[in-house]
């Protein structure tokens, strides 16, 4: 059996989801490009969503109107 190497940016997805998220929003760039990809695939199978902002301003944006309307959410960008 080959041994996978968990890479950090599925650890901060990981993460998110055992912390409860149900929502992720980003902006992609690296490094935050894969945390949205892997997010895209992996919040449907818990229940989430995730969506592709088309600014940092806008995902920004999406996380404050989730949390104020009670969602626990993630902002995933590069500044």
């Amino acid at each position: 059996m080959t041994e996978r190497i968990l890479l950090g940016d599925e650890a901060v997805a990981l993460g998110a989801i055992d912390a409860g998220i149900s929502a992720a929003y980003a902006y992609p760039g690296t490094p935050s490009t894969e945390i949205l990809e892997y997010m895209a695939t992996r919040m449907p199978q818990v229940g989430g969503v995730c969506m592709n902002a088309e600014s940092e301003i806008e995902a920004i944006g999406m996380v404050w109107g989730a949390a104020g309307c009670g969602v626990r959410s993630m902002i995933a960008s590069t500044g």
